[in-house]
Formats: structure tokens, C-alpha cells, sequence
């Protein structure tokens, strides 16, 4: 399988098993600037939605997947950017739903769901997974360095109203940052608020990638777990440890597309793609040399994500 511009992996994720990921807009088309994104850099920072890729031109390439024999446990909107910054991303979902019976994810940090025309849109996929990892304008604007035209309040309503209407297909993320949010006043105030949307899944994280801000570090195991207990239901602590691949085929894009979106390391890649890792790593190292990725050395092991 090869060739598509808008699919990519399957990719392993920790949660969702085997998951194609749907990417709908140009890199890095985003609301935020996180610390700790994994894509990197958010130059220009947009409010502006728009139709960046054709809806039918996406959903052609998710029939010619299937007809290829594509397997995955979810099929996700997520990638190089905010998915919900495509005008149409509902759209997608429901063609991805009329196509197939595999469950659909929305990954999104949230920050348009004020507006009620993303919130309908939104509830066409099975799982809306959203972040929520300050408590207040002055932690928000620190950690997830947002769109100036945008409010805590105004986010936050957002997340609010979709969860009181869909309760149950919600999750959400909170991303530990040490040293910005993860003492225990912080925390029990981020729980506190996180608590009262009555998600179905609340999941903590910690910087388990490369992280746009290098000196962003994770957060230690003893952490996620005391802060794990403050949430209800329980939040659900990651494997926090540096490689864990999973196997599966990986289909639908080359290996500077699908690094662009989702950085790995030629150990999880070398068994997602059933190659040698010495091989691969070659491959990778040649890659990088031409700018086609880049490779970064953290916590002592070689990570390739997008280029600079």
C-alpha cells in the first residue's frame, strides 16, 4: 500500500490500538503552540477554518485502503495539525462511517468546540478525545501557548457544552508538564474542573516524544500515579517507557509523511514495518541527511520526526 496524501500508518497508538490516522490540514495548521506537541512548532497560529483538502478526493482514498486489504482497530482525524480547523471534518467522519464499520476518533485539543457548528459536527465521531491541561488564562497561555484571539473561558465553555450534550464519547487528555503544572495544587484544580465534564475516559501524559520545546522533560511514573487518583473516573497512566512498538503493517504513506505526523524510532518502525532495524536505520539516518525528516537525540535514544 502506498501513495495516498491523506492517510498514514496505521500508526500504534497506546489507547486505540492499530489507528489510520486522517490528516486534514496543511502542517502545522493548529490554534495552539504547545510546549510539548510532537509535531513541532506552531509558526502562525490560525483561527481561520477552511476546506484545505477535498472531502471526496480524502474519502477516495480511504475505498482505495479498504479494497487494499487496510486493517485498524480505529480510524482517527488527527495529523499534522487541528482537524477541526477543515470546514468539513464532519463530513469525513460521517463518510468514514458510511464506508466502514471500524469506530472513528476525533483528536482535537478542543479549542473550537465554543462554536456550535463544530459541536454537531464533533458528535459524529464515535470518540472525541480533547486536552485539558491548565486551569486558568495565565497556566493556559504558558503551556498551551494558543491563538491570541482566544480565551480560557471561551475554550473551556466550549468543552463544557459538548460534554453536557456527549458525555459518553468523551475523553479526555491531560498532558503533565513538570514544572508548570504538575504540583498538587495545580493538579487538584485541573481535576476538579476536568471531574465535572463526567467524561467516559480521562487519560494522563507526559512527554514521551520529542517535544517542540526541548527542555520539556516527562513527568516521573510516581507523578502519574499520585495525580492519577484526583480524577474520576481513575485517569489511566501511560507506558511511560521510551520504545514500546506494536506490530502491524504499516500502509498508506512514505516514511517522511508518516514521520511528519508521528514521530517514532527505527526500533518501533523496524517492527511495524517487519525490516531489520540496522537496515532501517540507515534508510532513516540517509533520510534525515537530505532534510527529508530529522533525527533527535532525547534521553539517550534516537527518535525521527518532521524537519525543522
Amino acid at each position: 500500500m502506498g501513495g495516498f496524501r491523506h492517510l498514514f500508518g496505521p500508526v500504534p497508538s497506546r489507547r486505540l490500538g492499530l489507528s489510520l490516522g486522517v490528516d486534514l490540514v496543511p502542517p502545522k495548521t493548529c490554534l495552539y503552540d504547545c510546549l510539548f506537541c510532537q509535531i513541532g512548532r506552531t509558526m502562525n497560529p490560525t483561527l481561520n477554518r477552511a476546506e484545505f483538502v477535498p472531502v471526496q478526493e480524502v474519502l477516495t482514498e480511504f475505498e482505495q485502503w479498504l479494497a487494499e486489504g487496510g486493517r485498524a482497530d480505529h480510524l482517527t482525524l488527527a495529523g499534522a495539525g487541528e482537524p477541526t480547523l477543515h470546514l468539513r471534518f464532519g463530513d469525513v467522519l460521517q463518510g468514514l462511517r458510511d464506508r466502514s464499520t471500524i469506530p472513528t476518533v476525533l483528536l482535537s485539543n478542543g479549542a473550537l468546540l465554543f462554536l456550535p457548528e463544530v459541536r454537531e459536527a464533533a458528535r459524529l465521531a464515535d470518540i472525541v478525545k480533547v486536552s485539558w491541561s491548565a486551569w486558568d488564562e495565565s497556566s493556559w497561555r504558558r503551556i498551551n501557548r494558543p491563538h491570541p484571539d482566544l480565551t480560557f473561558a471561551q475554550v473551556s465553555d466550549g468543552i463544557r457544552r459538548f460534554a453536557a450534550s456527549c458525555p459518553r464519547q468523551l475523553w479526555v487528555e491531560v498532558f503533565i508538564v513538570p514544572g508548570l503544572n504538575d504540583s498538587h495544587s495545580a493538579l487538584r484544580t485541573i481535576a476538579e474542573q476536568v471531574n465535572a465534564l463526567s467524561a467516559a475516559r480521562i487519560h494522563l501524559n507526559t512527554a514521551t516524544r520529542p517535544p517542540a520545546d526541548p527542555a520539556i522533560r516527562p513527568a516521573s511514573i510516581e507523578t502519574l500515579r499520585q495525580a492519577a487518583l484526583l480524577f474520576h473516573p481513575p485517569a489511566e497512566i501511560p507506558d511511560i517507557s521510551p520504545s514500546r512498538p506494536q506490530t502491524g503493517p504499516l500502509a498508506g504513506s512514505s516514511l517522511p509523511e508518516t514521520l511528519r505526523r508521528h514521530p517514532a524510532t527505527a526500533a518501533q518502525l523496524a517492527q511495524l514495518l517487519e525490516r531489520p532495524e540496522p537496515e532501517l536505520a540507515a534508510e532513516l539516518d540517509a533520510l534525515a541527511r537530505r532534510g527529508l525528516i530529522r533525527r533527535i537525540v532525547r534521553e539517550g535514544q534516537i527518535w525521527y520526526g518532521p524537519p525543522d
